[in-house]
């Protein structure tokens, strides 16, 4: 058994060396077609800025007076809220806000936000939003990443 092991590992290596030497070949698990070009990528119609909402944080439900939000979560309500203010100016397609799981960060008060674009240099910090005292401030940061 440990001889047949031993073959099996020897056999990966060598194919996996063959791959690593011929990268510019296709590969045959892809359907022939060349590794780099398997994933079709695309740009987006929100090029200001991906605004990322967490759906874990403040999960009880929402103190809004708004006679649909009843059921709804106050990350849900502040989703809404920011959908609702960037298609009134206008500004629904070049920001897109999205719910998301758990970012980690996990505050006893708030709402984890995370505002992406294109000129953050791949820093995005993650914002404690109070979901109804911090609407306006908020929509106030996402606006100043408009390109």
């Amino acid at each position: 058994m440990k001889k047949l092991i031993k073959h099996i590992k020897k056999l990966l290596q060598r194919i996996f060396k063959r791959f690593a030497s011929n990268s510019q070949q296709t590969s045959p698990l892809i359907n022939s077609r060349p590794l780099e070009t398997s994933i079709k990528s695309v740009s987006p119609r929100w090029e200001s800025g991906l605004v990322l909402v967490c759906s874990q944080c403040a999960n009880e439900r929402s103190n809004s007076f708004h006679p649909t939000s009843k059921s709804s979560t106050a990350s849900e309500d502040l989703e809404n809220w920011l959908k609702s203010r960037l298609k009134f100016e206008g500004l629904w397609g070049e920001f897109r806000v999205v719910s998301t799981s758990c970012l980690g960060i996990c505050p006893k008060s708030g709402i984890t936000v995370v505002i992406v674009s294109n000129g953050s240099g791949g820093n995005s910090p993650c914002l404690i939003v109070n979901p109804h005292s911090d609407r306006e401030l908020l929509y106030s940061r996402i606006k100043q990443n408009k390109g």
